[in-house]
């Protein structure tokens, strides 16, 4: 318990003396001595140098190892697979991208493996040092069947014989996981919701979907499901039916990506509707800069707007009403601690749509979650990938070291 506690303590505060592991642990100086001789004998922690500008002898620094272990990540959507390696203190050693639109959708096993195989050339390393790869995709991989469900749009991933394919073609453990549990998990461990063991991550890109977060662990559901909110059916959009088939439903039909043109042209504003997420994303940052500029709550009235303002002040405005119809379903339910707003399509609306989410929400539902903006806005899906992948390393490699 005390190695793995001096271990944690490395890779929160990076290189520590001999005194200051003590002083942290509680432990005495020999103790701590034998400690860090027993991790280093290990491979665990090396020497790194010495401290300097302080009064008395220069003490000896401790750092985690950073090539004792490494671990793998994958984030796939339909237009690409991302992948990268990160050593056993975190640190991204590798990454690389595959496009794949237009490839053979009988083909992902070799995707995959591309994918990987490029990240760990980057890293200077062979497959055979990666302890580990975590595979985010939209959708989730029901447990009982083994097959990719709610997420019809990512083509050759729905085989019943495509994990044990995966298993087969790839050197270590693999672990599946839903893109915006992924998300959550990078919030969790770095971003907003450090510290809070009881929340929601709202996501907004290609599809709109939310991931549950309860007594600080993910809740998947019966069959991977839980927080599929783009099929929720919501006041102010024709009741979407065969949900699974159409890979739509009314929350994603509100609020989703493609339901930001499409208010901008209601409202006059000429803008073409694809590609819909890169659109959307423009639109909203633009009507949060007007918003910031102007200095008021958007949809106000107290200064002269120009045409193009007040089009976007009002999209803003009205954009946000639309997430607040369908999070206050969500609030209902869950009565969450914290909202964290994520993905491309929301986080360009910032602070500006954030605020009128709140505002919303405060008058649509009985309980009030404060409402957060996702800090981790680079590649999230494979970072929380990354963050899931570690942490099964961390706890195989240190507890099997001593």
């Amino acid at each position: 318990m005390n190695d793995r506690a001096a271990l944690d303590l490395l890779l929160l505060h990076g290189p520590l003396s001999r005194t200051r592991i003590g002083k942290l642990t509680g432990l005495s100086k020999p103790t701590a001595s034998q400690l860090l001789a027993r991790l280093e004998a290990a491979g665990l922690v090396v020497a790194t140098g010495t401290t300097e500008g302080r009064p008395g002898p220069n003490a000896q620094l401790y750092a985690v190892n950073a090539r004792a272990a490494y671990a793998a990540a994958l984030d796939v959507n339909p237009r690409r697979i991302l992948a990268a390696v990160a050593d056993v203190t975190g640190a991204t050693v590798g990454e690389f991208e595959l496009p794949t639109p237009g490839r053979r959708t009988d083909d992902v096993v070799r995707q995959v493996t591309d994918a990987l195989e490029g990240a760990v050339k980057a890293a200077g390393l062979t497959r055979a040092e990666v302890r580990r790869v975590v595979i985010g995709t939209p959708g989730a991989f029901d447990p009982s069947t083994g097959r990719l469900r709610y997420a019809s749009h990512l083509p050759g991933w729905h085989s019943p014989a495509l994990l044990d394919e995966l298993a087969a073609a790839l050197p270590m453990p693999v672990e599946y996981e839903n893109d915006v549990n992924l998300a959550a998990v990078a919030e969790q461990r770095l971003g907003a919701a450090r510290g809070h063991e009881d929340f929601v991550l709202l996501w907004n890109e290609e599809g709109l979907g939310a991931s549950v977060v309860i007594g600080g662990r993910l809740h998947r559901g019966f069959t991977g499901g839980a927080g599929e909110v783009g099929f929720l059916p919501v006041p102010g959009t024709p009741l979407v039916r065969q949900v699974v088939r159409a890979n739509s439903g009314g929350f994603q039909e509100l609020a989703g990506a493609q339901s930001v043109p499409r208010l901008a042209k209601s409202l006059g504003y000429d803008t073409p509707e694809k590609p819909y997420v890169d659109v959307a994303a423009g639109l909203l940052a633009r009507a949060a800069a007007r918003y910031g500029e102007d200095g008021e709550r958007a949809g106000g009235s107290g200064r002269d707007r120009d045409k193009e303002s007040g089009q976007l002040a009002e999209l803003l405005r009205l954009y946000a009403q639309r997430l607040a119809t369908g999070l206050a379903s969500v609030t209902a339910v869950l009565d969450p601690e914290l909202i964290i707003l994520a993905g491309g399509v929301i986080a360009a609306g910032g602070e500006p749509l954030r605020a009128l989410v709140q505002a919303e929400l405060a008058e649509l539902a009985a309980s009030r979650p404060r409402l957060l903006v996702g800090e981790v806005q680079h590649r999230p899906v494979l970072r929380g990938a990354l963050e899931s992948a570690l942490a099964t390393t961390r706890d195989e490699l240190f507890d099997t070291s001593r």
